[in-house]
């Protein structure tokens, strides 16, 4: 059975509309792209979707009562879900410097959690 499937291109700001025709785990790329990396980000999205996740964790005790954080790869779409529930469990305490280690492993995935910003504790 064959599905096609038209993706919009984000690695660049042309947005090409690439249309694709998916057969099993295989993909043709059919038209739309303008170049080798739209050809490319077609098939990894075609068969298996990823995004950087960004949200914030609670911080108990700091300057600010959230600290941003995000995912240090990409993770399944099919799995961002069960790691936002993951994440929402979390509390840490102050101070947290940029780059820590939030969570390893989130949901299973090999993905850790890092935060992206510094909080001080509160005095």
């Amino acid at each position: 059975m064959t599905e096609k499937k038209q993706i919009t291109c984000i690695v660049c700001p042309l947005g090409c509309k690439i249309m694709v025709d998916i057969k099993g785990d295989k993909v043709d790329v059919l038209s739309g792209n303008k170049c080798k990396k739209g050809v490319n980000y077609a098939i990894y999205e075609a068969l298996d979707p990823r995004r950087v996740l960004t949200t914030s964790v609670l911080v108990e005790d700091g300057e600010w009562p959230l600290v941003s954080v995000k995912s240090s790869r990409p993770v399944p779409k099919n799995k961002i879900f069960d790691v936002l529930k993951e994440i929402r469990k979390v509390k840490i305490k102050a101070p947290v410097k940029i780059g820590r280690t939030i969570i390893m492993d989130v949901a299973g995935t090999g993905i850790d959690i890092i935060s992206t910003k510094s909080i001080k504790k509160c005095l």
